[in-house]
Order: structure tokens, then sequence, then C-alpha cells
């Protein structure tokens, strides 16, 4: 009866279902993850509007522990064997292909300088070296990029300014031995960096969010920055249990009033040539953002659609306004198209200047000596507390004892200073600082250097434009969040950020990276001594070549024709064609006369020959 039962069409309904159920539990078991997708959306009182996409992947497994490291459904495997492969606790990558003006936009989400910023902290093991070594090899493939270049002369160990940004122990966080910190400023960032970024995506580049970043029209942005962060968060509110979370981030700023006759207008179409329609079927979160604070002030604009609903974000000293969109909403029966279209033309005003930035600048003229000078602003009523960084190439001798830190005329002595020097081809120069910014003040810093003599084989093809210096880094703690638009280290997503009841605020802001001229040789003159020396070379080696190597003989000069008598005869012969011959029955030369009488005069002495005979 079972065995009949079960052949019958309504009896394989219940194994189906055991089956489903079955194969729902696993997946359950095993797909222990989750994916976010989002875009912030901030215009500028500059007229400039940022785009910030962010994409987030949290795996419920421990980064510590490789063998989970397992069965990967939302994580990228190309990047999740690297991790484990080279034992690497925390990860934070930037490309970046232009320069962010902190007095004019604030403070971007994720801070990142110009060129390639890699900075890693590795699991306690021996040998983080050549760790570093093989990791930056294997980025370098992953992410086609030159990171391969962070050799030794480049890489440094920040002994305060980055300190784990996930979980992590204090004792763990306070040993500098297991982190590695290096740029290249003057890396180029292009599409062939985008498409592997694109492909870490669980949903890739032809849905969702991912479907609006056209390549064309990215890298036509005054300031693009690419971001790949991975750390150790926790799964519950309690942290009793790690995760794994990705963040993958692109921001991208445009002005929008080139091509509009001063109008800010912006909308999907015109920033990126398309709009969006679809979504990340494997997404949790997606929503879009816009900062709407100054909507109803100067320069007002409205959103086309209307948004869901309007969030107030209050944070630490400041109030703002976010208009949410769910991307699902607004799909059918078309694609979302978002646009602000502002009322009056864009008119430029001061803006408010953020809590903290700085600017840096090289100094002195020559080729000899030189000088670096960094302004750090503190626009606040109260003093706050900064560690500065700075990483400078072995070539430029840094004088320790010129270091200067003045505030008003008056020299500050910092709390505490860790310095390396350089060593030649080796590693380079190594200033940690930290000091007391004051109130409402201005505090310089300057030191000065020498420039070094580099060989002839050290210089870049274009050795006269110069050498780059990487960006100095200043890390503080805010006690207000204004301009502040980063999540804080606590949450993963914007949604939760902006419910941030925090009162403080971590900013690490980077300076711009520095051009410094080198004593560099005239590279032409090789060039002109290699033509000359191979020119005389050649003359007298021929000579002596043909004197030394040819076979003399004596011949007779009236036999022997050269080419200029072979030439002669040959265009004799053409001149005497048939028609310029004499004619033998009209006209006989005498020459021909003669001939014709000897052969007569021989015909007729025959003749009398044969006679006597007979």
């Amino acid at each position: 009866m079972a065995s009949d039962s079960a052949n019958l069409p309504g009896g394989k309904i219940p194994f189906l279902l055991f089956l489903a159920l079955v194969n729902f539990s696993l997946t359950i078991g095993i797909h222990n993850d989750n994916f976010s997708e989002e875009l912030y959306v901030k215009p500028f009182s500059s007229g400039h509007v940022m785009f910030h996409f962010q994409f987030t992947t949290v795996w419920n497994v421990s980064i510590d522990k490789p063998e989970s490291f397992q069965h990967y459904h939302l994580f990228p495997k190309s990047l999740g064997d690297v991790l484990t492969t080279y034992k690497v606790k925390e990860l934070h990558l930037s490309q970046t292909q232009g320069l962010w003006k902190h007095e004019k936009w604030g403070y971007p989400p994720e801070d990142a300088p110009p060129g390639d910023e890699l900075w890693v902290w590795f699991q306690p093991h021996s040998g983080v070296d050549q760790t570093w070594a093989d990791l930056v090899n294997a980025l370098s493939g992953l992410f086609c990029a030159s990171l391969n270049f962070m050799d030794s002369k480049s890489t440094v160990q920040p002994r305060w300014s980055f300190r784990p940004a996930g979980l992590a122990s204090e004792f763990y966080s306070a040993d500098s031995r297991f982190v590695r910190y290096s740029t290249l400023p003057r890396e180029v960032v292009c599409t062939e960096n985008l498409t592997p970024w694109k492909k870490l995506l669980p949903c890739g580049s032809k849905i969702g969010l991912a479907s609006l970043l056209n390549s064309v029209k990215i890298y036509d942005g005054f300031y693009h920055s690419l971001g790949v962060h991975v750390r150790s968060v926790c799964q519950d509110t309690q942290c009793l249990t790690p995760a794994t979370e990705l963040k993958q981030t692109l921001t991208v700023v445009y002005d929008p009033t080139t091509n509009k006759n001063g109008k800010q207008d912006w909308s999907f179409q015109s920033m990126f040539d398309r709009t969006l329609q679809s979504q990340c079927p494997l997404a949790d979160t997606r929503k879009v953002y816009v900062d709407v604070t100054t909507q109803e002030t100067f320069p007002k604009f409205s959103l086309s659609p209307v948004p869901d609903f309007v969030l107030n974000q209050k944070r630490s000293g400041e109030e703002r306004k976010i208009a949410v969109y769910q991307i699902g909403n607004h799909l059918s029966p078309s694609s979302l198209n978002l646009k602000a279209m502002y009322e009056e033309k864009l008119t430029f005003s001061n803006s408010s200047l953020p809590p903290v930035y700085a600017n840096r600048f090289v100094t002195g003229y020559g080729l000899e000596r030189g000088g670096v000078t960094c302004m750090i602003y503190n626009t606040m009523s109260s003093n706050t507390t900064v560690i500065f960084m700075e990483t400078v190439p072995w070539f430029l001798r840094v004088y320790f004892s010129s270091l200067r830190i003045e505030n008003d005329g008056k020299e500050i002595k910092p709390y505490k200073i860790n310095f390396i020097p350089a060593k030649d081809r080796a590693n380079p120069y190594q200033m940690e600082l930290v000091f007391r910014l004051f109130a409402n003040s201005v505090t310089k810093i300057t030191y000065s250097f020498e420039r070094a003599f580099l060989k002839w084989t050290e210089y870049p093809p274009d050795a006269n434009h110069g050498f780059y210096v990487s960006s100095a880094v200043v890390s503080t703690v805010l006690p207000v969040a204004s301009q502040y638009t980063a999540t804080s280290q606590s949450v993963s997503l914007l949604e939760e950020s902006f419910s941030d009841s925090s009162s403080s605020f971590f900013l690490r802001l980077h300076t711009e990276t520095l051009l410094v001229s080198l004593p560099t040789p005239d590279f032409s003159m090789p060039y002109n001594v290699i033509c000359l020396a191979c020119t005389v070379v050649a003359i007298a080696f021929g000579s002596l070549h043909n004197l030394t190597t040819r076979d003399f003989t004596a011949s007779d000069p009236s036999k022997r024709k050269g080419l200029v008598a072979k030439l002669k005869s040959f265009f004799k012969k053409e001149k005497e064609s048939p028609e310029n011959k004499p004619d033998s029955k009209e006209e006989e030369t005498p020459s021909q006369k003669d001939k014709d009488n000897s052969k007569s005069e021989g015909k007729d002495s025959k003749k009398k020959d044969g006679n006597s005979e007979t």
C-alpha cells in the first residue's frame, strides 16, 4: 500500500515539500549573509553635487577563522581567498583621482588622498613584511593597479594614526608591528580599476544602483574615489560573535553648472547618461537619500519624483533633512530618473567652514634646499588634540632639528613624537606628532629638507616633471558633527548613521600631495655624446677596415673599364640606331670602298693563277 501510494501523483507532494524544507534550512544555515545598496546625494553651495554609492555585505563568519570562509554566497570569493591566504584582519584600499576641497564641501563620507592608499592590519604572526609584499602583489592583480610598487621605500608602520576601525582588543590595537601603511600619490585611476571593483558586487554592474556607474560619465567628474573596506563587526547588539563586513564605496563630485548657463539642475540622466531601471534582488536595503537641508533656503530647489518620506537627522551640533526614496516604489511603470530643479541660477557665496581642515605646500627656492609648511585650522570654540602624520621619501633629507610647531607666533611643544629617520633606497622618513589645537586659531608645522642626488637610472621618463610626496594625515575627534557625513564606526549602513546619537566623531583627513623638483641631469648630453662618438668611430673604422682587409693587385688601365666607361659605351650604342646607319647602295664610306676593292683584287688574282696552271 505504501508503494502504491508513493506511485500516485499526490503521494509525491509530501516528499517534495520535505526536500524543499531541507534545502531551505540548509540555505539559511549556509547563506548567513546580507547585502545592502545605498546612494547618498548631497548638493553643495558651490554648485557641485556629490553622489556617494555604498554597497555593504555583512557575512556572519569571523575573519580570524580562515576555515570558516567557505560556501561563498554574497561575499566575493576572489577577495575572500586573498584575505585568508595572507592572514588579513582589516583592509582599507582607496583609489582616488582629484582633490577633495574641505573648505567648500565639508567632510566626505570616506576621506582619501589623491592616488592609491592602502593600510592593512594583519593577524599576529611572524614575517609580516614578507606577507605584506605578497599581499600587495595579489591585490595589484585583483584590482588592476600598481600596488606592487608599495615596497619598503614607501611603507611605514603608523603608531597612533591608523588604529583598527573594527573589532580589536586594546592590546592588539596598540601594537604597531602588525599594521602597514603605504601610498602611491602618482597613481592614475581609470576604467581598468573600476571594472574589477564592479565584479566584487553580488549583482554585478548590470542591475541595481551599480547600473548607474557609467565609466564615461564617472571619469568626467571633478572628483571620484573608489574604496574597498574590510573589517570585523558585531553580529548583534551584545557583540557576542563577530562578523565580517565588506563595504565598497564610490564617491563622485560633478559640476552641473558648466553646461547649463549657471543652473544647478541635475538628474540621473544628465549626470550618468542613464536612469535607474532595476533593483538588485539580493539586496535587503535599496534606498536613495538626498540631503534637502537647504531646499527651503537659498538656493531653492524641488525634487522629482516626490520622496517617500523625509527623515530628520539629528547629530551633535547639527540637524539635517534627508529625503528617502525606496527604489522599488519608483520603478513601475517606468524607470527612476531622480531630478533636482532650481528656481534661480547659482550665485557664489562664502560657505561655512568645517571645524578642522588643513593645507600644505612647499617652501624655498632652488634645487639644493627647501621646506614644507602645513597649516591646520581650528574653527571651533574649544581646543582639540590632533595626530599629525607625514611620510617623506628618502631622497628629501629631513632636518629634524628644523621641526617647528607654532601658533600665533608661539612655539608649541608636542605631547608625543614618533620620528623614524630614512635609509637611502631602503625606507622613508616617518613622522608622527601629537599636539593641541587651540580654539579659533591656525597652527603651523614647518621643517626643512635637503634634496639628494639620484642615480641616473632612478629618474622616471619625465624626470623634469618632479617627484610626488604623499599627503599628510590629520586625525582627531570632533565634539560636534558640523558638515560630518561619514558613518560612525559602530554602524555599517548610511541609514543607521542618520539616527546616530554619538557625542564624539572620529575624523581623519588628508592634505594635498606635493610635487618637488630634484637636481636633474641633462639627459640630452649622453645622446649627443653617443651620436658624435659613433660618427667618429664609423669614419675611422671604415678607413682602417678597408686598408687592412682589401687585396691590392696591379691592372692594365687600358683594359680596365670602370663604371663610367661602361655607361659611355652603353649610351653610344643607343645612339647608333638603324635609321642613322648609311645605305650601302646609295652612299658608301671610304672604308667600305677600300674593302670592296680589296675583295675584287683577290678574285682577279685567283683567276690568273687558274689560267697559268691550265
